[in-house]
């Protein structure tokens, strides 16, 4: 299943992931992502907007999950 985002917005990407818990995703501008076990799995490019896209999304999961 793939989703794209057509905005970033880490709070509304960081649900999605944790909701839906494995799959992949896509958002404009910045490049797709695949996730498992509820957490974005670095991508094959090291680009360093990717990574830092990576690392706020991946802090937003966490902190979903201990305000829950």
């Amino acid at each position: 299943m793939l989703r794209i985002f057509k905005t970033y917005r880490p709070l509304q990407v960081a649900r999605y992931v944790k909701s839906y818990f494995r799959g992949r995703i896509f958002i404009v501008g910045i490049g797709g992502f695949e996730f498992d076990s509820g957490r974005l799995l670095p991508p094959k490019s090291a680009d360093l907007k990717a990574l830092n896209v990576l690392t706020e999304v991946n802090r937003e999961i966490q902190t979903l999950s201990v305000v829950v």
